[in-house]
């Protein structure tokens, strides 16, 4: 349940930007998730089409960008993605890895409408 909190604070950060910019209306947001997070798309899509209503964001989209988990090994600094069967490096060998990629989540960008010039 984790994703309300998640998504009350990208409801906040996005109106916060937009309303600095001048926006009429949020119409797209561009999230970056890593595999090894434990966000659920689909629940932060259901919570924000709750707590998005009557806001400057009622009916953006959400556009979930999923990143691949990588490791890198700490002998040879070699970096391959996560393989769920074998934990070690595949240059050298080495089981000495540790996580390089595949925990982020973050907001990459908003789209938003802006007043026409006057």
């Amino acid at each position: 349940m984790h994703e309300l909190g998640v998504t009350q604070s990208l409801l906040e950060i996005a109106t916060r930007h937009a309303e600095q910019a001048g926006a009429t209306r949020i119409t797209r947001l561009s999230l970056v998730v890593g595999e090894l997070t434990s966000i659920v798309d689909d629940s932060v899509q259901f919570y924000w089409d709750l707590i998005a209503a009557g806001t400057l964001a009622e009916g953006a989209m959400l556009e979930f960008r999923r990143v691949p988990a990588t490791l890198r090994c700490a002998n040879c600094a070699h970096e391959f993605p996560l393989s769920h069967d074998r934990y070690v490096c595949p240059r050298c060998e080495s089981s000495r890895i540790t996580v390089a990629g595949g925990e982020e989540f973050y907001l990459e960008s908003i789209d938003v409408d802006l007043p026409a010039p006057v």
